[in-house]
């Protein structure tokens, strides 16, 4: 009876604090275009651009738009006046 009472008592404790080691659900990663990421006409103005300098991002995951704005932003001084105005536009 002890021994059952001992062993109740440390599986409550264990699941108590393997409760609270738990860390809260994590959001799922970005896989669609995030809704602030341009019209037509701003990913017209850019897609020259992105097809010269950002092949590679392209080529590894053209999905991922955060890749592909930050290789503008390293190649922002070649990147084309059109495209550096919807840069400015999104606050980058």
């Amino acid at each position: 009876m002890l021994r059952t009472t001992f062993l109740t008592i440390a599986f409550a404790f264990a699941a108590a604090s393997a409760a609270q080691a738990q860390l809260p659900p994590q959001p799922p990663p970005v896989t669609s275009i995030p809704s602030n990421s341009g019209n037509d006409q701003e990913r017209a103005a850019c897609h020259p651009d992105v097809m010269r300098y950002c092949k590679e991002q392209i080529k590894d995951n053209q999905d991922d738009v955060f890749a592909i704005l930050a290789c503008l932003e390293k190649n922002r001084a070649k990147i084309s006046q059109a495209c550096n105005i919807v840069l400015l536009n999104h606050s980058r």
